[in-house]
């Protein structure tokens, strides 16, 4: 299964200055175990923190030149698009939730996704191959430690959640002998969409649970006034036994 890892330029937060980022080294460690030679995809000016993850496992990197500061998106959707000296695209594309530069918005992944067609899905924590031929069966992070399996077809877009297995351990030799194959930036034949839009933001409607009823429903009170919404409150109060509440 052919798998590329997207990595960003990642900043450590304390010196500036460029490293790879967790999420995308714990992304490495997915993919080699699907792919037995996976190669990392990095768009920017240099290699410089980025070229670490052939020291976790990656068996060659991809930089595609790039002016620091300019929207990365069309060259990576170009060169996922068209492959490589006639090679297949990749059938799973992995990535980190968002970057560490600062002011990543976590929308690449997706903006990426639509412009090559492709599904996505978020916050994996394991990635194995499905049943079915051409199928993955990815376990997603959910709320509250929850998970979820999910079987998708390929190929596909997936992120990686931070609960996902450690990266692999790095090693500075094999990084030594890592492939970095460097490219010039091509012009995208690929519609990309990056007006993501804005708009004012608006307060979610507040619910308000009354006590359960003998069958065990519930009364759900959408914005009540404050003096229905103190009722409500005392009734429920009563129903369950809590009387004299803030007496006394």
């Amino acid at each position: 299964m052919k798998t590329i890892v997207l990595l960003s330029d990642a900043r450590n937060p304390v010196s500036g200055r460029p490293h790879l980022s967790r999420l995308e080294a714990q992304a490495i460690a997915l993919a080699a175990e699907l792919d037995e030679a996976p190669r990392g995809l990095h768009v920017g000016p240099g290699d410089e923190g980025v070229a670490a993850g052939l020291g976790h496992g990656l068996c060659g990197l991809d930089v595609v030149a790039m002016p620091e500061g300019e929207d990365p998106l069309p060259a990576l959707a170009a060169f996922l698009k068209d492959g490589l000296d006639g090679d297949a695209p990749p059938a799973l594309i992995l990535c980190g939730r968002r970057g560490e530069g600062g002011l990543d918005t976590g929308l690449v992944p997706y903006l990426l996704a639509e412009a090559l067609g492709l599904p996505i899905l978020a916050d994996a924590v394991a990635i194995r191959p499905g049943e079915a031929p051409g199928t993955l069966v990815v376990d997603q992070a959910m709320a509250k430690g929850a998970r979820r399996r999910i079987t998708v077809r390929l190929p596909v877009v997936v992120t990686v959640h931070p609960l996902s297995p450690p990266p692999p351990p790095f090693a500075f030799g094999r990084m030594r002998r890592g492939e970095i194959r460097r490219h010039a930036a091509v012009v995208s034949g690929v519609p990309v969409d990056v007006d993501a839009g804005e708009r004012p933001h608006r307060a979610r409607p507040k619910l308000m649970r009354t006590a359960g009823t003998a069958s065990g429903g519930a009364n759900l009170h959408v914005g009540p006034e404050p003096e229905e919404a103190a009722r409500l409150i005392l009734a429920y109060l009563e129903d369950n036994g809590i009387r004299g509440y803030g007496r006394g």
